[in-house]
């Protein structure tokens, strides 16, 4: 597809936390085979606040509010502006329309069955198809299509002194510490939650084992809520941070933790950017698909709910497949996450990193 390395990459993934974390291997991937091709991330605001520094990338802010990048309409951002290759990893109208503006020769997208909203109109080239490929894999296969050799995943995102600080302070060395973030995203139909009486019950037996509890999350009611009736259910000591913190802040403490415990969104992924094990929660959406990139520790009862609420199988369904049943996290029971949190507590610090992960 290319005969030399490019001059110019302009990378589209703008949202959200998870994707976005998954995409980083893929530009450490170009930034080691390709370093002195300049690259551009278009990326939202909300999620460069967490990736937004890494070195050697410039970044490009779009606000999904407003619509508007870097502050200006993108016509003028982007007007006079020319890439080799633009790299779309995101089939949505919204980044569709972005990367109308984006003049580049080649632009490579998704395959035609994942191209989805029509993002196979904004694109001249695709990446090879697969039938059952997890998200961070495809996004691997956006440097395959160009011929980027892969290596070892790597994130490396910044942290700063003050982060690390802020985290020291609410996970103290030598102290195991679980962080638990309860809620997925406020999407339409998107049931990933779990009843906040169960999480409550895991905090209260990890207390037993000798194990912490921080509670994250953002500033929405719904989040503020399940952090109250946690704290208010468990009866024992837990250090509620939902809502005080930013991204930087939640990735250093997620650093510190023995583990994650959340459903499928954003703090799962971001355990994999740092080597943490991540306990996450199965149950409407496939792990094999969206889960993290070492699933050892994830509670998967997708197989179940599947039978449960739609009477049929995984085999049966299109990949990706969401069960849109609000309660579907139910058929998953405390005393899995139980064995699973157990599981991590007992085991190493070298066999709780995954394979792949070097400090």
């Amino acid at each position: 597809m290319l005969r030399s390395p490019p001059a110019s990459i302009c990378v589209l993934r703008l949202s959200a936390i998870g994707d976005v974390c998954n995409s980083v291997p893929l530009l450490r991937n170009l930034q080691k085979a390709w370093p002195r091709t300049a690259i551009t991330w278009l990326i939202g605001t909300t999620e460069a606040s967490l990736v937004g520094d890494i070195g050697g990338i410039e970044f490009l802010r779009y606000d999904k509010k407003t619509g508007l990048l870097e502050g200006r309409p993108a016509r003028e951002v982007l007007a006079g502006r020319r890439f080799d290759v633009l790299i779309h990893m995101q089939a949505s109208w919204r980044a569709n329309a972005l990367a109308w503006r984006v003049r580049a020769p080649l632009k490579l997208g998704f395959d035609r069955r994942r191209a989805r909203d029509g993002q196979w109109l904004f694109t001249n080239h695709r990446i090879a198809p697969a039938t059952q490929p997890h998200v961070a894999e495809g996004f691997l296969s956006f440097g395959d299509a160009l011929g980027v050799p892969r290596g070892p995943r790597r994130w490396d995102i910044p942290l700063s002194d003050a982060d690390r600080e802020f985290a020291r302070t609410h996970i103290a060395d030598g102290t195991p510490t679980l962080v638990l973030s309860p809620c997925s995203s406020q999407r339409a139909r998107n049931f990933r939650n779990w009843p906040a009486e169960r999480y409550a019950e895991v905090v209260r037996n990890a207390h037993a084992l000798g194990i912490r509890t921080v509670l994250t999350g953002g500033r929405s009611a719904l989040e503020l809520d399940y952090g109250e009736r946690i704290c208010s259910q468990a009866g024992v000591a837990v250090d509620n941070l939902i809502g005080q913190t930013t991204l930087k802040q939640l990735l250093a403490l997620i650093e510190r933790a023995l583990c994650v415990l959340a459903p499928d969104s954003g703090p799962v992924h971001m355990a994999s950017a740092v080597g943490t094990p991540a306990i996450g929660l199965y149950a409407t959406s496939n792990p094999r698909r969206t889960g993290p990139v070492d699933p050892r520790w994830c509670v998967d009862v997708y197989e179940q709910a599947l039978q449960r609420h739609l009477g049929t199988t995984v085999g049966r369904v299109r990949w990706g497949r969401r069960v849109r049943d609000p309660a579907a996290m139910e058929l998953i029971p405390v005393d899995a996450v139980l064995d699973r949190l157990r599981a991590v507590a007992d085991a190493s610090p070298a066999q709780r990193r995954p394979p792949w992960f070097s400090t």
